[in-house]
């Protein structure tokens, strides 16, 4: 689809952002045209840069009234291309950077969709309070942004996905009218919620620029493991007995192959071998409480009864923070680790967390029939059923090759995730990546409501056209 932009537009859109809230320098743009994979280079004739949520709600007045379509970017780390224009005006939230409110007895914050998540934490920190919400991307991720995606991350276990952490939103609806909804209620039962629509909706139905952000008490006792099992049915069965062990102080509870742990050693600087022996999968757990000393004692019972049964080959314990760090660098870093490796196949998907071990057996089975050769990093977020499933090309291999068998590849792994009731995106969103495929899973009862609350809601179509239904 070719997208013309009238010369009137571009005009009305610089008179009404003024001076710094706009650009159509090159190299100003560049960065945000580029999919931090590479796989999705975009243009657009405009970026807005709007400093005030009535700067937004102007850009999106403007475009709406000639039927311009928008495309909405936060910090630019979405994964399934969703924030990249293809000739659309591109909306930045990066000056969107206050931090309105943080209450601590309310225990919630108010900030702007363009603050980072790493931005939100210190200042949560600053009032002895933890925003939970943990990415490897936090530096660069955006409130905005992470609202858009309804992002996951580490701590879903414990506290949620980021729907679960949303009390309020401000967001301008795609005619141009702002809708004020940064309610700080844990209760507000007076018909549908606004909010649960925009979350999620990758900026299809508004431009979120601001929230009311839930905020927890910082827990003084903490623990982290990275234990050496066998199998991803030992790591089902040490995350029941984390649970029985912690009641619901399981905080963290990551799965990562021996593939992805050679990856890291081999291309991220300053990672070392968690445990003295190699193990097939290795599982990154962190419990967490209220009472001094608690979780320690809770992690070191777990680890111990695990050894003493077999369930476990090994483990150890984090002594410091800086231990700590250390191991959870090692499961940050496994998408960055697979860069150097050539071509690959991204799939984030999501089943029961009982089904974990099977979908595993399943896929890795479809693959090595379908890719002799390949070679397959799992790892992600067991404790909630959430797995990335990456299938890279043979060592040695051919990239073009590898790239165009990408489609019906990931269509044999999400027909396994499908016939074991999961879902083909559980954390980054359909975005370009994944909206026509998605149709192939979704019941047409299903998708004609989604497209019926799309077109009441912008009946132009022009927020972020290319995404959804």
């Amino acid at each position: 689809m070719t997208i013309s932009v009238p010369a009137d537009v571009i005009s009305r859109l610089k008179a009404v952002l003024g001076e710094g809230g706009w650009s159509q320098d090159p190299e100003r743009l560049a960065p945000k045209l580029l999919e931090w994979r590479d796989r999705w280079s975009g243009q657009t004739p405009f970026l807005a840069l709007p400093g005030s949520t009535q700067d937004v709600a102007a850009v999106v007045g403007i475009c709406f009234e000639a039927g311009v379509p928008i495309t909405p970017q936060g910090g630019n780390t979405g994964l399934v291309g969703g924030q990249i224009p293809m000739g659309e005006i591109l909306l930045s939230t990066e000056r969107l950077r206050a931090v309105r409110d943080v209450d601590a007895l309310d225990d919630v914050m108010v900030v702007e969709a363009g603050v980072t998540l790493a931005g939100a934490h210190e200042a949560a920190l600053a009032k002895n309070r933890r925003f939970p919400l943990d990415l490897a991307s936090q530096g660069t991720a955006t409130i905005g942004g992470v609202i858009s995606t309804n992002a996951g991350g580490t701590a879903v276990l414990r506290y949620g996905t980021t729907r679960d952490l949303v009390l309020g939103l401000e967001a301008v609806l795609p005619n141009g009218e702002v809708w004020n909804g940064l309610k700080r209620l844990r209760k507000d039962n007076t018909g549908y919620d606004l909010k649960q629509l925009l979350i999620g909706a990758e900026g299809t139905l508004g431009v979120v620029t601001a929230a009311s952000l839930k905020l927890f008490p910082i827990l003084p006792s903490r623990a982290v493991a990275m234990v050496g099992l066998a199998s991803p049915r030992a790591a089902l069965e040490l995350l029941a007995r984390a649970k029985e062990t912690a009641g619901g102080g399981v905080e963290a509870f990551e799965l990562i192959s021996r593939v992805g742990v050679d990856f890291a050693l081999k291309n991220i600087a300053g990672q070392r071998d968690p445990l003295d022996e190699v193990h097939p999968w290795y599982v990154l757990v962190e419990l967490a409480s209220g009472e001094p000393g608690s979780a320690e004692a809770a992690l070191e019972r777990l680890l111990g009864q695990a050894l003493e049964s077999g369930l476990i080959a090994d483990a150890v314990v984090a002594q410091t923070k800086t231990q700590a760090h250390a191991l959870w660098s090692l499961r940050e870093n496994q998408s960055p680790a697979q860069k150097p490796e050539g071509a690959t196949w991204k799939h984030d998907v999501s089943v029961p967390v009982s089904r974990v071990a099977d979908f595993l057996d399943q896929a890795g089975d479809a693959m090595n029939a379908f890719a002799p050769g390949c070679r397959i990093c799992a790892f992600g977020h067991v404790g909630d059923g959430n797995i990335h499933y990456d299938v890279l090309r043979p060592d040695g291999g051919d990239d073009a090759a590898h790239s165009a068998a990408r489609d019906e590849g990931s269509r044999r792994v999400h027909d396994i995730v499908a016939s074991l009731e999961g879902s083909i995106s559980a954390e980054h969103g359909l975005g370009a990546m994944k909206t026509q495929e998605a149709l192939r899973y979704k019941a047409p009862v299903e998708v004609n409501a989604l497209r019926a609350i799309r077109t009441a809601l912008d009946p132009k179509r022009i927020m972020n056209p290319r995404v959804h239904f």
